[in-house]
């Protein structure tokens, strides 16, 4: 199977997942609900593809363990460590390069543990990719904090999703079906978001009976699926699981050109500069 369509696939998947959230977050729903439905319908679908599928979902009891610790450590915690980064960092753009950054630190340890190839192409393209993403992400107004908490924070979204990035590409090479490894991530982080929703007491039935908010969160758990099944996939078969990062980070540029578009988000020279960055350094990575 080839990595750039894959890749490509998962691109396209992660551009309608964002535009999805970005959405339900002018909706005012909360990182909780959507984080559960981002989750938890593709989990559902991981165990319908086992059921018809006819897949054995018992694994090892030591794969399910863990599987399930990765999705603890690297996937929840990740996304958790992330959003606190966001809400507490001078601009959340700051952050962000920071936690996307990860693709550096993937793309060295892999060919250090999984023999994985790196030329000097492809590493130029990263670099590009990274130091224009910086150009589009950081925007808006520069405010005061008191304290460094959100560099801490955006560090451990940093870890967490390049060591996830690092045990998919593990996982990979072993006989483990891709939707089998999913499901136990997915259903680790569903299980401990429920709990967040229950100690939060963050009611859902609202959500339930609403048309258009049900309906845009279903969307982003499909898109959510999608995103996740084509990474994996791509990490099994590219020359190295950094690209797949890279190609992942650089989707920001389309999500924030039709951000701009849709939801009338803030868009200038610069950003419009991060995107061509962006976009040169999607081509060298290919050709």
């Amino acid at each position: 199977m080839n990595w750039i369509i894959t890749s490509l696939l998962m691109f396209t998947s992660s551009i309608f997942l964002y535009l999805l959230i970005r959405k339900i977050q002018i909706l005012k729903i909360s990182n909780e609900i959507n984080t559960l439905f981002q989750f938890g319908i593709p989990c559902l679908i991981y165990l319908i593809f086992h059921i018809f599928l006819k897949i054995n979902i018992f694994i090892d009891i030591k794969l399910i363990i863990l599987f399930s610790l990765a999705g603890f450590l690297f996937s929840y915690l990740g996304n958790k460590s992330s959003l606190i980064a966001i809400e507490n960092a001078p601009n959340p753009g700051y952050s962000l390069i920071i936690s996307k950054s990860y693709v550096v630190m993937t793309t060295f340890v892999s060919v250090i543990f999984f023999n994985s190839q790196l030329n000097i192409k492809s590493l130029l393209a990263i670099f590009l990719i990274i130091i224009f993403s910086s150009l589009i992400m950081i925007s808006g107004k520069i405010k005061s904090v008191h304290n460094l908490k959100w560099i801490i924070f955006s560090f451990g979204s940093f870890f967490a999703w390049g060591f996830l990035a690092l045990f998919s590409k593990y996982v990979s090479n072993l006989k483990v079906p891709v939707f089998t490894f999913l499901f136990y991530l997915t259903l680790t982080v569903s299980i401990f978001n429920s709990i967040e929703l229950k100690l939060k007491k963050i009611n859902l039935r609202g959500i339930l009976l609403g048309g258009e908010k049900l309906l845009i969160l279903f969307f982003i758990g499909i898109f959510g699926m999608l995103f996740n099944t084509f990474m994996q996939i791509s990490y099994k078969y590219a020359p190295n699981p950094g690209y797949i990062n890279a190609v992942n980070a650089s989707s920001i540029s389309l999500i924030t050109l039709f951000s701009a578009f849709l939801f009338k988000d803030d868009f200038s020279l610069k950003k419009l500069i991060g995107i061509l960055g962006v976009t040169t350094g999607l081509i060298l990575l290919f050709i």
